[in-house]
């Protein structure tokens, strides 16, 4: 494998070429310069050291988006230690077991996690520190708690003079050394603890600088919308973003699309990283109304005067997302067909990428420009991807890859590791799809997700969940088999339900001209029997994605 520079370089120089701008900013709270950033890593690193932290102990981090969360994750790599970024979401009890399986010294909590978690659950932990102030929320070692004590002193007596832009110096990593611990959301039981090493984390931003650097300026705005305890928002937005100098916005709290409309307006970000719904939710709530009028379809209809109307449209769509991002990048599932093609009709500058966290996370992504319809892109630098098919432009395969953003394996599970790369570095991804000649991958779906129908035929609940979320009155679905028959479970739009004032049976009527509608364009063995409604949203994973095996026949 070719040398890989040293990852924490990237954080240093860009600490020290940025020193006296914006780094990070809880929105509409505190902002802290890149050299506040720097100081508190400082003093975070003394609290380590003087605590016993060694290279390579794992510390754990649980809290919502926020910029002291940022600070500690950027402290621990840089100190050598390894991080475990757990998801704010997760049950107490899911939080317990991966700090005890971890095996982290330390762990990191913030204001709500702090109150629902149990210390005596957690018996090896040395501490628990409070994200928003860094406070002791728990010692168990009196070398942490004299360091966390006496943390202001010992900061003034190693920089008497002030704390300056040549202290900053920091572990030098290599390539194979273990980064992070990233546990996923996972379907059953407990998720499995996902060993990132340096060089997929060097892989991924390497790949960002290259690609998107030049299109998003050093010192513009981003604003911080998925969590950064899922590699996702991780790399994409915060690991990138800080690398590059941009000033990021964390919105600290649920991003609900309104919050995220007015933090775009007011941030006005240089880059959009987003999962579908998000992007749904605003599309279908703030552009949608103003373009399905009949006037608009009037002059879409009109060909002379057409392509004018699609510019001032796609300007009024760039400007709901604050009118300056260079593209907006959806990933974590597919985008409905529907949205696809209407911001692709417009020409409005977004694409799909595609990965996983067991690539921390990027496999695939084209440029905007480049971007083919129903694609997540072609292999980024560094992978190498295959589909197992006789034709994999025609015939579905399973998508495998492997290269330099490829995981180690799974933290202390060696039989999982074997199942997911075999020994020719290969993992299997468990999704399936096509490959074009040009090399874009097409997802037909999840291979556990895949359904069979009665003569053997492949259904994937996902392509029929595409068309019906795109019906009246309909939010979000799920498509189970029961005896043979496919069922859709169906959560309708609930705002729309009282703004018009249907009842029960009027809701039952629109979704049985749905299941009609819909069986139409479908062959037979994909065609739906009924539709159940569930009046709650569906639970979903922190990255939005429904958690199926909830709905299973044999839950109901």
């Amino acid at each position: 494998m070719e040398t890989i520079p040293s990852f924490n370089q990237y954080i240093e120089r860009s600490i020290k070429e940025n020193w006296d701008f914006d780094a990070l900013t809880d929105y509409k709270g505190a902002t802290l310069q890149y050299h506040d950033v720097a100081r508190k890593i400082e003093k975070l690193h003394i609290l380590f050291e003087n605590s016993g932290v060694q290279k390579g102990d794992k510390i754990a981090l649980c809290g919502r988006n926020s910029s002291c969360w940022a600070v500690a994750f950027l402290a621990t790599l840089t100190y050598g230690a390894v991080v475990v970024p757990i998801q704010h979401e997760f049950t107490p009890d899911q939080v317990h077991h991966i700090v005890n399986h971890s095996e982290a010294k330390l762990l990191f909590v913030g204001d709500v996690v702090a109150t629902t978690i149990n210390p005596e659950a957690m018996p090896a932990l040395e501490g628990i520190v409070y994200i928003p102030d860094f406070s002791l929320v728990l010692s168990r070692s009196e070398s942490l708690t004299y360091a966390r004590e006496h943390l202001n002193e010992i900061f003034g007596k190693k920089y008497p003079k002030y704390f300056r832009v040549e202290h900053v110096s920091y572990y030098v990593d290599d390539a194979e050394d273990l980064a992070l611990i990233n546990y996923t959301s996972g379907t059953t039981g407990f998720s499995k603890g996902v060993m990132l090493p340096y060089r997929t984390i060097w892989g991924n931003l390497n790949f960002c600088m290259n690609h998107l650097g030049t299109h998003v300026p050093s010192r513009s705005n981003m604003v911080c919308i998925l969590p950064m305890a899922h590699m996702y928002g991780l790399a994409i937005e915060f690991i990138f973003g800080f690398c590059r100098g941009l000033h990021l916005y964390f919105l600290t709290r649920l991003p609900s699309p309104t919050l995220i409309a007015e933090a775009f307006s007011t941030v006005k970000p240089s880059l959009i990283v987003a999962v579908p719904l998000i992007i749904d939710k605003i599309i279908r709530k703030r552009v949608f109304p103003i373009v399905q009028t009949h006037k608009v379809k009037l002059l879409l209809s009109m060909p002379v005067i057409s392509k004018k109307v699609k510019q001032k449209i796609c300007e009024q769509v760039i400007n709901a997302f604050g009118g300056n991002m260079y593209e907006i990048i959806i990933g974590g599932a597919a985008l409905n067909k529907e949205v696809e093609a209407f911001l692709k009709a417009i020409d409005f500058p977004f694409t799909v990428g595609y990965g996983t966290t067991e690539c921390a996370p990027l496999i695939s992504y084209s440029d905007y420009k480049d971007f083919v319809p129903q694609s997540c892109g072609q292999p980024v630098d560094g992978m190498e991807v295959k589909i197992l098919s006789p034709d994999p432009e025609h015939v579905p395969g399973e998508i495998i890859t492997r290269g330099v953003n490829v995981m180690t394996g799974y933290y202390k599970n060696q039989e999982a590791t074997d199942a997911v790369i075999d020994k020719d570095g290969w993992y299997h991804t468990g999704d399936t799809g096509t490959m074009s000649a040009d090399g874009h991958i097409f997802i037909r779906g999840r291979i556990k997700n895949m359904l069979l129908g009665a003569n053997g035929q492949n259904i994937y609940p996902e392509e029929i969940e595409d068309k019906l979320n795109s019906m009246a009155m309909v939010s979000e679905s799920i498509i189970i088999q029961k005896d043979e028959k496919l069922i859709a479970l169906v959560h309708p739009e609930q705002e729309e339900i009282k703004s018009m004032g249907f009842s029960r049976e009027d809701i039952e009527n629109i979704m049985e001209q749905n299941r009609l509608e819909l069986n139409n364009s479908l062959p037979p063995f994909s065609k739906i029997s009924a539709i159940q409604l569930y009046d709650e949203e569906f639970e979903k994973t922190p990255k939005k994605s429904i958690k199926r095996y909830l709905y299973q026949p044999k839950m109901l």
